[in-house]
């Protein structure tokens, strides 16, 4: 581990994950559990997500403080249909859930075409494209969606009803990273306005509303009784909606609303539930071409000047923080550390 400037702490990216499992063994967590969560914020940093990464431990560890995650966490893996499968969290935190159901979804995916997985009773605390990347990398096309706690308005309204509901999709490129897209309904992450309150930055103009429902670009005003808005008005609200009940009402589970009503209000991931989508496109239309056809678009898309495909940061930091480490906040890091009792 080196120093940076005296406001930020330079780690390695085996540092990190070392860092994270010492955390969450130290607040309650088994060695399953911790090192899944662990992979999480490991590659989270490694690609240059910081709202995802080491940001989100104090958090987890809340939850894991108040009783509400389970850090001994077993899920369980259940058949429901030859194509649908489902991973009961027992109120666990995400990751080690969404590892025992991810082999089994891209199993039935190939032998059914398209197959689905719920995720039920975990606290989903991490970016979504963790999720769908190894999938596309298997070869697979795929959706994950998921809520949160309500903080985000109806157009219209000013009470917060919707969570920031991040969607992701991932498209599989032969001999290349897949191209995967991993973002909010909400004109800006929950993260990143969380990150511009703790660094003194503005917000872009319609990310959210003070408490008198006035638009502002003090994200403290909108973390304090605020609310955020859905990106494009209605057509980021519709997203939220849709996503509200293919994470909550189809597979059982908690809308955000509920999820807020049930909390402890411990600062730590909501309880809830996630939907994953994959589909062989082998098995579909154009059995042969794809992915062919797939690059013809995105070579015209990047043969104009400027242009990049989703992920194409993400990569481009992954190879960065490879050599480099990570840039840790000084007060984050020693934070955590402090976790670690």
């Amino acid at each position: 581990m080196s120093a940076g400037d005296s406001a930020t702490v330079t780690l390695t990216l085996d540092e990190v994950r070392d860092l994270t499992i010492r955390c969450f063994l130290a607040n309650g967590c088994d060695a399953a559990n911790a090192e899944a969560v662990a992979d999480v914020i490991h590659n989270a940093e490694r690609d240059g997500a910081k709202s995802h990464g080491l940001f989100r431990v104090p958090g987890y560890v809340k939850s894991l403080k108040s009783g509400k995650a389970n850090g001994h966490a077993v899920p369980v893996l259940e058949d429901l249909a030859p194509a649908v499968l489902r991973v009961a969290g027992d109120g666990g935190f995400a990751p080690l859930a969404q590892q025992l159901g991810r082999e089994p979804l891209i199993e039935r995916a190939r032998s059914q075409g398209v197959a689905a997985l719920a995720i039920t009773n975990v606290h989903h605390f991490q970016a979504l494209w963790y999720e769908v990347e190894p999938l596309a990398e298997a070869g697979l096309c795929a959706f994950a969606f998921t809520a949160a706690f309500p903080y985000v308005v109806h157009p219209g309204g000013r009470t917060p009803i919707y969570g920031t509901n991040p969607m992701s999709f991932g498209w599989p490129r032969p001999g290349k990273p897949p191209m995967v897209f991993d973002q909010a309904s909400s004109a800006l992450a929950r993260g990143e306005i969380m990150i511009a309150a703790r660094d003194g930055h503005d917000v872009p103009p319609g990310t959210g509303i003070d408490r008198d429902g006035n638009e502002t670009t003090d994200p403290k005003a909108i973390l304090d009784g605020g609310a955020q808005l859905p990106f494009g008005g209605y057509k980021g609200a519709s997203i939220a909606l849709m996503v509200e009940l293919l994470a909550g009402a189809l597979i059982g589970d908690k809308f955000s609303f509920e999820a807020f009503e049930s909390d402890p209000k411990d600062g730590g991931p909501p309880n809830g539930g996630e939907f994953m989508l994959a589909i062989d496109p082998g098995r579909l239309g154009d059995t042969n071409g794809w992915a062919a056809h797939a690059e013809l678009l995105f070579e015209r898309i990047l043969a104009e000047a400027g242009t990049r495909l989703p992920a194409g940061r993400r990569h481009a930091n992954r190879a960065k923080t490879a050599t480099e480490g990570a840039a840790i906040p000084a007060a984050l890091h020693a934070e955590i550390v402090g976790l670690c009792g």
